[in-house]
């Protein structure tokens, strides 16, 4: 049906009887954000609660309702990406003009490329976890460059002088180990939608009406201090492809600043699973989260290979949500780590789930450059709104992961007795955290000798490394200290490091 709206909608879709919390706003948003600001969308409906939502969430998110239409069940709204008088008169690219959504074709890998010989990691050497605070340039240009106002080439030419900070950063403190920061990420997880095929970010205000009770969600949301506003979600619209690569280019250039061995993170694939499963839109390329999963440790595999083929020492798998199958109450309950919205079984099944997972993404790669890391939470400095427990219902899990090394939250009484991990086999280091990111105060150098020391009876100096309990900065928007401080704390590590050396000789 055709609707005269008083200005002619540069993209179309009907959303049939979809209302908002069952994929329509996941629909409108995939549509919108190709979109230069003051571009026009047309939404055509015939369910009788979009006539409420829709507004609503025009109010929340900035966008202008330019008008309304209606004709019998047939509802049609035309809804100005920011600000109408944003417009300009400029032809729309030709991709909007079909106002169709093209899914990428997917083209698995079939061979794998040999991993390339990288710097060996030495016992009790120092580094990060991965993210690092991103100056206000650098965040800016995150934004910017994914509301489509930044090109790729201005973006990569930013985040490269982000980079060389980070990296100079960890290299002035004495780290062994550096990583790029995370500084072209807007969050530890959610940026591989941006670089996967047939993946978008959807904000998590977006996504509110998908669970049942949105301001109560929304309550919770604020109790626990997350900045649900600047959290972003990766939604799954077809069959997923590794599109762009996920951090290879990361590699590139880190490696091209520094000898020192190089460390990437990726986000886990049972984390990656529980973030993208959801029914209402994931349902319309996959019967269920098992057949996501096949497709996202396939591309992780690929993801893996390609790193080790570009030199890099150390690849860690983020799994911070196996803290949240044992610690954040019943099988049915929802919380904000993992995304929020994910629904999960049992422990017991999740934690096997989570297990079979990982083993099928690192099978065949070098167990020594491959890592595993898990917290209770980093999305705010208030401990008391993180997860808390001790290893004790983790334990066996994190012991059958076929990874090389454990990144492990250590220094926060959160993560309780460093002793229940005596347990892990002998052949898996242990990434001890020393110092806690989540506090400006910077550890006395007796502070962390004195809990290094601790974990070198326990497991050996050998196999213990020394690292902050997570990242600076998880999310890009809400860094939990500054640069200065997490360079401080990293320096005090590296000392400490050095008189541990020398005391065991290793």
């Amino acid at each position: 049906m055709t609707f005269n709206h008083p200005h002619q909608p540069d993209v179309s879709f009907d959303g049939g009887d979809l209302d908002c919390g069952n994929g329509l706003l996941l629909l409108i948003r995939r549509h919108i954000d190709p979109l230069e600001r003051g571009g026009l969308l047309e939404i055509q409906s015939t369910e009788i609660s979009v006539d409420e939502d829709l507004p609503a969430w025009c109010r929340m998110t900035g966008n202008e309702l330019v008008s309304f239409l209606k004709e019998g069940r047939q509802r049609s709204f035309l809804v100005c990406k920011g600000k109408l008088s944003e417009r300009r008169a400029a032809p729309v690219h030709a991709a909007q003009q079909r106002g169709g959504i093209d899914l990428v074709a997917v083209k698995p890998m079939t061979v794998f490329p040999a991993a390339a010989p990288a710097p060996s990691i030495r016992p009790l050497s120092v580094m990060g976890i991965g993210s690092w605070p991103r100056p206000r340039w650098m965040l800016q240009a995150v934004h910017e460059h994914m509301e489509g106002r930044l090109d790729d080439a201005a973006f990569h030419a930013t985040a490269d002088d982000a980079v060389s900070l980070a990296i100079n950063a960890q290299l002035r403190a004495g780290a062994d180990v550096v990583s790029d920061g995370e500084q072209r990420r807007d969050s530890y997880s959610s940026f591989v939608a941006s670089r996967l095929d047939n993946c978008q970010l959807i904000p998590l205000t977006d996504l509110l009406p998908l669970v049942d009770d949105p301001e109560e969600f929304e309550r919770e949301l604020r109790a626990l201090d997350v900045p649900a506003g600047d959290v972003r979600h990766p939604a799954v619209f077809g069959p997923l492809g590794r599109g762009k690569g996920i951090a290879v280019h990361e590699v590139d250039y880190a490696r091209a600043l520094t000898q020192a061995p190089i460390k990437v993170a990726l986000p886990g694939p049972y984390l990656l699973t529980r973030t993208m499963w959801m029914e209402c839109i994931s349902d319309r390329a996959y019967d269920n989260r098992e057949d996501l999963a096949r497709d996202i440790v396939r591309v992780l595999r690929e993801e893996i290979a390609c790193l080790l083929a570009a030199g890099t020492a150390l690849v860690q798998l983020d799994e911070p949500v196996l803290s949240e199958v044992v610690f954040s109450g019943p099988a049915n309950q929802r919380s904000f780590m993992c995304g929020a919205l994910s629904e999960k079984g049992d422990s017991a099944t999740e934690l096997a789930f989570a297990r079979d997972l990982v083993n099928a993404v690192v099978a065949g790669f070098p167990r020594e450059r491959i890592a595993l890391h898990m917290c209770r939470g980093n999305w705010t400095a208030d401990e008391t709104k993180a997860l808390s427990g001790n290893y004790q219902p983790l334990v066996d899990t994190l012991g059958q992961m076929k990874v090389g090394t454990l990144f492990l939250e250590l220094c926060t009484p959160r993560a309780g007795e460093m002793e229940i991990l005596t347990s892990l086999p002998d052949d898996i280091r242990i990434g001890v955290g020393a110092c806690n990111q989540k506090h400006a105060h910077v550890e006395t150098v007796e502070h962390v000798v004195a809990h290094a020391e601790h974990a070198i009876q326990l497991f050996g100096a050998e196999r213990v490394l020394l690292t902050p309990d997570c990242g600076f900065a998880t999310f890009a928007d809400n860094p939990l200290n500054s640069a200065a401080v997490a360079e401080a704390k990293l320096a005090v590590l590296a000392q400490a490091a050095r008189i541990l050396r020398e005391r065991h000789g290793v």
